[in-house]
């Protein structure tokens, strides 16, 4: 799957880096897209980042098969995720997961023992998740109800906090049985202590300010295409803290793997629609644009053979 910046996506073939000491071949059966920075790539619209260029393969979601592990031979058909590759030749891969064959470390081929081998894809999310809701206090407040959200949600809970309430813009998606989630408008509550930003709202902290109690902690976890900004005196008369939340660490997927595997947290109902590979083109565009589209997954069976 390649970008070119232009809002459009096409499937080409790509020679693959010889596998180095430790490495792993992969056989890619699912990829997930995520409607973040993979829609900002797509358009052309994502922030100067490091190692951005295109043409580039992206995806940092994928689940697979490993087909060559000369060093772990007892690795061979083993089910993992894998968090994107930096494998080819001829085209950038600052995340490089969308391919029907990747090569990677092996320490970067993570197991799975899921009942649907498909939610794996969403690993990567849920990881995200948990680095942004456990660096500090567990959040009261999370903003968004996309899948994001949705897992942080279930994180928080997985870790014995308090439901969160969640605010959604769009009503369509204020589905949920185990929290509450509400429109911002009809929150009345002035004195949460920690609120989880998963929106990608440049202005997200003059909304959640006055909700706020003095001294709360603002946790910015969703990626902003324009610079985020606030007024300086409702922030100083509240002191309010301010924490970005970055990428997923290693040590998070570790968690997540074991509130999986406790059955702590689920990721059961996240994946709503499902393509080939073929239809690539089609598949980003519901990702993209349909507000019923939670999880897109493209289905890379014929492709990898």
């Amino acid at each position: 799957m390649l970008f070119d910046g232009k809002r459009t996506v096409r499937l080409d073939r790509l020679a693959l880096n010889a596998p180095q000491q430790g490495d792993v071949a992969v056989e890619i059966l699912w990829s997930g897209i995520s409607t973040g920075t993979e829609r900002l790539i797509w358009s052309g619209d994502m922030p100067p980042f490091p190692g951005l260029s295109y043409p580039l393969v992206p995806g940092y979601e994928a689940v697979g098969r490993i087909i060559y592990s000369p060093e772990a031979p007892s690795r061979l058909g083993e089910i993992v995720f894998v968090p994107g590759a930096r494998c080819f030749r001829d085209a950038g891969g600052i995340f490089g997961g969308a391919a029907s064959h990747l090569i990677v470390a092996g320490s970067r081929a993570h197991p799975l023992h899921l009942e649907d081998p498909r939610e794996g894809v969403l690993l990567a999310l849920a990881a995200t998740a948990y680095h942004a809701v456990a660096g500090s206090n567990l959040p009261e407040l999370i903003i968004g109800h996309g899948v994001l959200g949705r897992l942080a949600a279930r994180v928080v809970i997985a870790l014995g906090g308090t439901s969160p309430v969640v605010w959604e813009t769009n009503s369509a998606r204020r589905d949920a049985s185990d929290y509450s989630v509400i429109a911002p408008e009809e929150d009345t509550r002035r004195n949460y202590m920690s609120v989880c930003d998963l929106s990608g709202d440049a202005l997200i902290i003059d909304k959640a300010l006055p909700h706020c109690a003095r001294g709360a902690e603002i946790v910015l976890a969703g990626f902003y295409s324009e610079r985020p900004s606030f007024a300086f005196p409702a922030a100083f008369m509240k002191e309010m803290r301010l924490r970005i939340a970055a990428e997923w660490q290693p040590e998070d997927v570790v968690a997540v793997g074991e509130l999986i595997a406790t059955e702590r947290l689920s990721l059961r109902g996240l994946i709503t629609h499902q393509f080939t590979a073929g239809d690539a083109g089609e598949a980003y565009r519901v990702a993209f644009s349909d507000p019923a589209c939670l999880k897109m997954i493209i289905d890379w069976d014929g492709l990898n053979g």
